[in-house]
C-alpha cells in the first residue's frame, strides 16, 4: 500500500511548475513535505483532468461525490487512501472517478516497511535519477451538507508489485501506480476507454528504482518528522547480507 509518501522541492517552486508544465503566475507557497502520513488527512497539491495546467490542493482520502453524511464521509475516507487497480471500475466509491477524474500525485520518494527477523524496518523508495514522479491518482468532489462547503479529495491507486516493492514491502506485496513522465499528461485524457486506462495501471520498472533503510525516526508520535533527516540512509546491522 501507500500511506507516506514526500514530495520536496529542491530548488525552488518555480523549477517545480516548470517541470510538471503548470501555470507559473500561481501565489501560493509550496513547501516540502519529507513525509506525508496519509491517515493525518492532509491536503497536497494534485493536477487533474479538470484542471490539467494548475495545481489544485486536495485532501487525501477519496470522499465519493454520493455520501450523503458527515459520518460517513469521515469513515469512509479512511479506507480509500489507496485503491485496487484490480477493482477500480468495480467498486462503488472508484468506479465514477476512474472513468471522469483522474489526477496526477506529485511525489519525490515514498516509504514502506519490509517485515523481516520479526520485526518491520522502513525505508525510503524513490526513482534513481532523485526526480519528481507522479502516482496515478483519482479524484472526486464531495458537498458537506451542513455548511455546503465543497471537500476535493483524492486516492493513490496501487498495483501488483515489481521486483524490488516484492522484496520490501513482503506482507501486502503492493505498490503505487507510478507514471512515466512521457505517458502521464495522457492520463489526463478524458476521451480514454477502460481498457486505454487499464493499461496504465502497471508497476514502474525495479531497474528505474531504488531503496534503502532509513531510521526508526519515521515511526516516532513525540518528534517532528517533517525533516530531510527522515529520508536519509540508516544502516542496521542486523541486515547486513540479507539482500
Amino acid at each position: 500500500m501507500c500511506y507516506n509518501y514526500s514530495l520536496i522541492i529542491y530548488r525552488n517552486q518555480r523549477d517545480f511548475e516548470k517541470t510538471y508544465g503548470v501555470d507559473q503566475t500561481q501565489k501560493n507557497k509550496m513547501s516540502s513535505y519529507y513525509t506525508i502520513n496519509s491517515f493525518s488527512l492532509p491536503k497536497m497539491p494534485v493536477i487533474s483532468n479538470e484542471n490539467p495546467y494548475q495545481f489544485q490542493m486536495f485532501h487525501w482520502g477519496l470522499i465519493p461525490f454520493w455520501v450523503k453524511k458527515i459520518e460517513d464521509a469521515e469513515k469512509i475516507r479512511n479506507q480509500t487512501m489507496n485503491a485496487r487497480a484490480e477493482t477500480l471500475f468495480e467498486k462503488p466509491s472508484y468506479r465514477n472517478s476512474i472513468k471522469q477524474k483522474r489526477c496526477l500525485v506529485p511525489a519525490s520518494g515514498f516509504f514502506e516497511w519490509r517485515y523481516i527477523l520479526r520485526k518491520n524496518y522502513p525505508y525510503y523508495i524513490r526513482l534513481k535519477d532523485k526526480k519528481w514522479f507522479s502516482f496515478a491518482g483519482i479524484w472526486d468532489s464531495w458537498k458537506n451538507p451542513e455548511t455546503e462547503e465543497k471537500f476535493y479529495t483524492y486516492s493513490i491507486i496501487t498495483c501488483e508489485p515489481n521486483n524490488l516493492l516484492r522484496k520490501i514491502h513482503n506482507k501486502k506485496k503492493r505498490m503505487p501506480v507510478i507514471l512515466p513522465w512521457k505517458t502521464q499528461r495522457r492520463w489526463l485524457d478524458n476521451t480514454l476507454s477502460e481498457d486505454e486506462i487499464k493499461s496504465f495501471l502497471i508497476s514502474y520498472p525495479d531497474e528505474k528504482m531504488e531503496a534503502y533503510t532509513i531510521s526508526r525516526l519515521i515511526t516516532s508520535k513525540t518528534r517532528d518528522k517533517n525533516i530531510p533527516e527522515i529520508i536519509e540512509p540508516y544502516n542496521y546491522p542486523e541486515l547486513k547480507g540479507m539482500d
